[in-house]
């Protein structure tokens, strides 16, 4: 959302606040007034004679009200006028600070996911920076490790751009390769599975294309094998897969870690669920939301295909280019 919408939609607001507030009050005076001269008319009555002094000094009928049955009416409709202005100022305050919410919701939204989504990268950066330093430090050429760093920042820019277009509520547009998009994960996340003591195979790898942008395949598979990883045991693999099924490629991420329990299965793509730790990393609940969410952005779907004792298969859905 542009800062010109953001204006347009508070300006809409304070619109609507103080048109509801004119309003209101217009109308609880009226039905103040209405009932109060209708007391009066109702209570009035007329007296005979005399003369009447300040009006010509003529005599006849005039109109008396008791002031003892009046002064009870404009007391209470008084208290209550104050009550229902009273209501409509909260009802206005709260609708006039509903675009804040929204807009802070917003914000707390896009730092949480852009701290998670520039995580991995950061942490496979830093574990490549050690590679380059135990390199130098003996002596042995570091030119394989420079280039993969490249690679990682570019990926960490790219991903941050998805992230803006995202936040401002566009969808980026583009097609990928699977199998491109699939390695340019599992190249990102090589150097934490070896620092963890996994191995990561990518198998069969479908060359199809889909229509997603290559970036946010690339951050959908990194976000799925970096769970993996974090709940496979060392020594273990992590595999992954692509196959082409009637108008969807699957993307298939399997572990071998202790699978999912029954619990936390119907909640695993919620925002901030988190599931048993693996001792690894701490994680925050947010890899498998964000995947979620992304997928359903582009017309597919994230889904546990099946989870046990002896691991658990993700498969990511993505709608073929035809």
């Amino acid at each position: 959302m542009t800062a010109d919408t953001d204006r347009r939609v508070v300006r809409d607001a304070a619109l609507r606040v103080g048109t509801l507030v004119a309003g209101a009050s217009a109308v609880a005076i009226a039905v103040g007034v209405g009932i109060l001269v209708a007391v009066l008319v109702s209570g009035a009555r007329t007296e005979q004679g005399g003369r009447h002094p300040g009006f010509g000094g003529g005599g006849g009928d005039r109109f008396v009200v008791d002031l003892d049955d009046v002064l009870p009416w404009v007391v209470g409709l008084g208290l209550a006028g104050v009550i229902v202005l009273g209501l409509v100022g909260w009802a206005a305050a709260r609708w006039s600070v509903r675009p804040l919410d929204e807009a802070l919701r917003r914000q707390r939204a896009f730092v949480s996911d852009a701290s998670h989504e520039l995580r991995t990268p950061l942490t496979a950066l830093t574990s490549r920076i050690q590679i380059v330093q135990r390199r130098l430090s003996r002596g042995e050429p570091g030119d394989d490790p420079l280039e993969q760093l490249r690679r990682d920042a570019q990926v960490m820019d790219d991903v941050l751009a998805d992230m803006l277009l995202t936040a401002e509520g566009t969808a980026a547009r583009g097609t990928a390769r699977v199998d491109e998009s699939v390695r340019a994960a599992v190249d990102v996340l090589s150097a934490l599975a070896d620092d963890a003591g996994v191995a990561l195979h990518a198998k069969t790898l479908a060359t199809e294309v889909v229509a997603v942008p290559a970036v946010t395949v690339t951050r959908m598979c990194t976000a799925l094998l970096d769970n993996a990883i974090g709940h496979s045991p060392a020594g273990a693999a992590v595999d992954v897969s692509a196959d082409v099924e009637v108008a969807d490629v699957v993307i298939r991420v399997e572990d071998r870690g202790a699978g999912i329990g029954a619990d936390d299965l119907p909640r695993i793509f919620e925002r901030f669920a988190r599931g048993a730790e693996s001792g690894r990393r701490r994680g925050f609940g947010l890899g498998l939301a964000l995947v979620r969410e992304a997928a359903g952005r582009y017309g597919g779907r994230v889904e546990v295909e099946r989870t046990s004792a002896a691991g658990t298969v993700f498969a990511l859905h993505l709608p073929r280019v035809t």
